[in-house]
């Protein structure tokens, strides 16, 4: 799932309404997201519409932010409704330290009666709101966006929202994320939670929505985002570019990006569209690189089954990041991992597939809750150490050992892969740690090392296809592995996933693991197998690049 902090090469060990979407007169389609996402919905509301209902009475008291109640991010989403779509549009003045005039447009279905409801929202001047037609009252509680209807909204209804604002594109103090300023222009990094920097939204992975993305920018700029291209309309001086997703998405995978850029465009395995996006004074070195990802979404899709999406490319932006991002259908990656003579071709290609990895891993089957992130870079993570074992004989054993002598630090220091403990003050991307990547990876060997490669592969392909546009949980992937096993793995994956100490190795008796070690076991592009961030265990959220060796 998420970005991808790298060491520095020379360091040593690294909208439209989704389909199916009615009159407001009309009933939503039963899709099986639909399905699984309502009840939990209602779940959260039921639970916690007590304690809205008493802060929302009191007259002498202010609005409390509620959230959906992830043990990680308390903060985050909005219980009360479920966004079915977003429609975002940006209008950029051709500088990057000015703020973006904005209208943001949601299509939402209400899972209980609503007299007042928040917006997750922290960055920008709300100019107004309107929801079903007539003006709202509104008021700001920290992170929220607080809207009181003229009306109360019946549960089990159709609501649409318009919220007139600003977008900053200058970072606010101490906090990252949201829209990062490149050379020429933005392009954004939502991970994990700062798309609420951007727009007001519902900003948990566990309420994915259909988007339409509007960005109006200068002569000389192009605009492009998640999706494929809806058209574009000349304004003066300037040009509307619109894109539009065909399946849902988590609000943390949202990409928008403007800029000197050149749009390459190829095609993939069963004419997949492959678009890529790099400055356009380098199209020509960059060439080489872009070529390479046809073969690799093959490569995968032999693997785990046929891509999730309409569309796939590389956004390679003239930015610091220490990351790269798997966004939606266009993964966000430095330029410089693709210009930086230290990083071994090999290596670079791992980290390009570990990103890739994520449209199926994180994208199309997306955490349920953030506790839930090590199913997003624990896959992924696995497949760049398979890719590199396949094509540039990287024993995935020797990373495998190297990381289970570390494990019982990052245990000891971050908490079990499927129970990070939660991001410091200050540090709200703590959670991509050590035991999230390759902590999680050495999970999934020792699973296979169990069941046996035949029933694990089966497995990963079940998981991709059965979970697909949704969102899920450990606990599924549990229940999918017995199932798949034809036996109770529940201890099994307990003790790998939750266990305070790293269990026994299967069939690998002689790997023994100590405290106290927190490092990854070498992920830099200079020395080692494939990755995604700088650095697993410093920087921002993400996916490192990196790479360790063998």
């Amino acid at each position: 799932m998420p970005l991808t902090p790298r060491s520095s090469p020379r360091s040593s060990p690294r909208s439209g309404p989704r389909s199916g979407f009615r009159s407001r007169a009309g009933s939503r389609s039963r899709s099986r997201y639909s399905r699984r996402s309502r009840p939990v919905r209602r779940l959260r509301a039921a639970l916690l519409a007590p304690a809205v209902a008493v802060c929302l009475l009191a007259a002498s008291a202010l609005p409390v932010p509620a959230g959906v109640g992830d043990r990680l991010y308390p903060s985050l989403g909005n219980p009360g409704y479920d966004v079915v779509s977003y429609d975002l549009s940006f209008t950029y003045s051709g500088s990057n330290s000015e703020p973006l005039q904005a209208v943001t447009t949601i299509d939402a279905w209400t899972t209980a009666r609503l007299d007042r409801f928040d917006l997750d929202f922290a960055h920008g001047e709300v100019q107004s709101v309107v929801v079903d037609g007539r003006p709202a009252a509104f008021t700001r509680a920290g992170d929220e966006l607080v809207v009181t209807p003229e009306r109360p909204l019946p549960q089990g209804g159709w609501t649409r929202i318009t919220v007139r604002h600003t977008s900053d594109p200058r970072p606010p103090e101490g906090r990252d994320g949201g829209w990062v300023r490149t050379a020429d222009g933005l392009v954004t990094a939502n991970q994990a939670d700062a798309a609420h920097l951007v727009f007001p939204c519902s900003d948990h992975p566990s309420d994915k929505a259909m988007f339409t993305v509007h960005v109006t920018a200068p002569d000389g700029y192009t605009a492009v985002a998640n999706g494929l291209p809806a058209g574009t309309g000349r304004t003066a001086g300037g040009t509307t570019w619109t894109y539009r997703t065909r399946h849902p998405m988590a609000t943390e995978l949202a990409q928008i990006s403007v800029g000197h850029s050149a749009v390459v465009r190829r095609t993939g395995p069963h004419g997949l569209p492959v678009r890529d996006v790099v400055p356009t004074a380098d199209r020509k070195a960059l060439e080489p690189w872009l070529a390479r990802t046809p073969g690799q979404i093959a490569w995968l899709e032999s693997k785990v089954g046929p891509y999730p999406f309409e569309t796939y490319g590389l956004l390679m932006a003239r930015a610091s990041t220490g990351f790269e991002l798997e966004t939606q259908t266009l993964s966000l990656f430095e330029e410089d991992l693709f210009t930086e003579p230290a990083y071994p071709a090999w290596a670079v290609e791992a980290v390009m597939v570990h990103e890739l990895s994520h449209q199926w891993f994180g994208d199309s089957v997306s955490p349920r809750t953030w506790s839930d992130v090590w199913l997003n870079e624990g896959h992924a993570t696995w497949y760049e150490e398979l890719y590199a074992e396949e094509k540039a004989h990287k024993p995935m054993a020797t990373r495998m050992k190297a990381a289970y002598a570390l494990s019982d630090g990052w245990r000891e220091a971050d908490g079990p892969p499927a129970a990070p403990r939660p991001p410091a003050p200050g540090h709200k991307i703590g959670i991509f740690r050590a035991d999230v990547y390759d902590g999680a990876a050495l999970a999934l060997y020792a699973l296979r090392e169990e069941i046996g490669r035949p029933a694990f592969e089966l497995l990963e392909r079940r998981w991709v296809r059965e979970h697909a546009d949704g969102t899920a949980t450990t606990a599924d992937f549990v229940r999918l592995a017995s199932a798949v096993a034809g036996r109770d793995l529940g201890g099994f994956l307990g003790a790998w996933l939750y266990g305070a100490k790293t269990p026994p190795m299967p069939g690998h008796p002689d790997w023994t693991s100590s405290p106290g070690g927190t490092s990854s076991p070498g992920r830099t592009p200079s020395s080692g197998s494939g990755g995604s961030t700088r650095g697993r265990t410093g920087g921002r959220t993400g996916d490192p690049v990196a790479v360790s060796g063998g």
